[in-house]
């Protein structure tokens, strides 16, 4: 005969089991995953290629978790292939550079060699008003990623005796380097022609609530070059993957931007919809 009673205890065994696993599964892929790091160590350098790279392409919203990176270059390549292909061979070619060189083994393996190259990629491609699939571009993301590499590596030990961090700097130079040494009418390399000085943008602009609030994961998926939504989010769920704590700061500093623009200069209203 039956025991409904006996029954009840295995089910909920088994889900309280599966629940568990879940949460085990859950906090495994949070954090930095070290334990992930001390398993790849024997693998092949192909493998090992790719998780530096998944941490270098996290390390732009300073999370340092391989799956996250992997989430933020699925976004990226929803949003589009062409600049996820840019900031692939950027973020390859600065990790490498920094591996053919002989820079440390934990920087490198840590992604730290690698997210200075990808934004420059990144910022390249938006730049540039060739549009998508001009393959000319491919040379100077090659050689801007390498070039960032050689900075991070000359400013580190300079900047490390006043114990400050060399960060994005690399980037902010290359970048700068390049729109100084291109222009709008350059026949290989043009790019959008920055605002004239003296003239500003009409700000008699009028948002509704639901642009206002999408306004916030997108200022997340900028710091990617991203303008889409879904691919906003997706990042924006990459960095609370990696840490709760950080994504709320992400969102919060998003948030905060969002609401000073609508109350800047110029007249603005919003509309609820």
């Amino acid at each position: 005969m039956w025991d409904e009673e006996k029954a009840k205890p295995e089910s909920n065994r088994r889900t309280v089991g599966m629940r568990q696993h879940f949460v085990n599964g859950l906090v495994y892929c949070t954090g930095d995953m070290m334990h992930f790091s001390q398993y790849m160590e024997d693998k092949a350098f192909i493998f090992q290629l790719f998780e530096w790279s998944m941490r270098g392409v996290a390390r732009v919203i300073l999370a340092n978790n391989p799956l996250s990176g992997v989430l933020i270059l699925g976004a990226l390549v929803w949003a589009s292939p062409w600049q996820a292909l840019l900031g692939t061979l950027g973020l390859l070619t600065s990790t490498l550079t920094a591996v053919i060189i002989g820079q440390d083994s934990e920087e490198v393996s840590g992604g730290l060699h690698g997210f200075n190259g990808m934004l420059v990629s990144l910022l390249m491609g938006v730049c540039s008003s060739a549009g998508d699939w001009y393959w000319w571009l491919l040379l100077p993301v090659f050689l801007g990623g390498a070039t960032s590499t050689f900075l991070y590596s000359g400013l580190a030990p300079l900047l490390d005796k006043w114990d400050l961090p060399v960060a994005v700097f690399p980037f902010n130079m290359v970048i700068l380097l390049y729109l100084a040494c291109t222009g709008s009418s350059n026949p290989y390399y043009p790019h959008h022609p920055a605002t004239p000085l003296g003239e500003l943008e009409s700000n008699a602009t009028k948002l509704s609530l639901t642009q206002l609030l999408q306004g916030v994961p997108l200022g997340v998926g900028q710091i990617y070059a991203c303008e889409d939504l879904g691919p906003s989010v997706l990042i924006l769920g990459a960095t609370l993957l990696y840490s709760p704590l950080l994504g709320s700061h992400a969102l919060l500093g998003s948030g905060a931007g969002t609401l000073i623009y609508c109350q800047g200069p110029g007249p603005r209203s919003v509309q609820k919809i």
